[in-house]
């Protein structure tokens, strides 16, 4: 049986079964962030351990150009903006972690890294694409998420950043 557009009952039934399992938008602007609980460098990330910080987290992959562009922005971020109560987490995503030690030996991270091979933290983040940035508030709520990283970039995510201390009182 088909409907007026040409898309089967069945299909329909199918799409809307497939969208009711996918998580929530759970980096929703305005909702809690999802927690993280990952290994890392330069130990286990746990972000309870990270609560009344502002957190930066970032998705990132070894194959992602985009990424390593990013890389220094970040550095250059954590070193401007630590002292006042703010942390860059970047979540590698690849399947195999020796993939992501190989990106950090030529770009490397002066931040925390965190390692997800199998995609959980992405999947309650709603990530679509790489990178996907997460600004969380020093309360825990989502102030902006981001996709994809480019020079114009930089100067609207770093005035996030200090807006996000500013709320927090730092």
């Amino acid at each position: 049986m088909r409907t007026r557009r040409g898309v089967s009952y069945a299909a329909a039934v199918l799409a809307g079964l497939v969208l009711a399992a996918l998580p929530a938008a759970a980096a929703e602007i305005g909702a809690a962030a999802p927690a993280l609980r990952l290994p890392g460098l330069p130990g286990a990330v746990d972000s309870a351990a990270l609560k009344g910080q502002v957190v930066f987290v970032d998705f990132w992959a070894s194959w992602c150009a985009p990424c390593r562009r990013s890389f220094p922005w970040l550095n250059e971020m954590q070193a401007k903006y630590g002292d006042r109560g703010f942390q860059v987490v970047a979540v590698n995503v690849d399947r195999e972690r020796r993939d992501a030690e190989g990106f950090l030996a030529q770009v490397p991270a002066r931040f925390t890294v965190a390692f997800d091979a199998a995609g959980d933290a992405p999947r309650r983040f709603a990530v679509k694409g790489m990178p996907t940035s997460v600004l969380v508030g020093a309360d825990g709520v989502v102030m902006r998420q981001h996709e994809g990283f480019k020079d114009a970039d930089r100067a609207p995510l770093e005035a996030a950043i200090v807006a996000a201390l500013a709320r927090a009182g730092r």
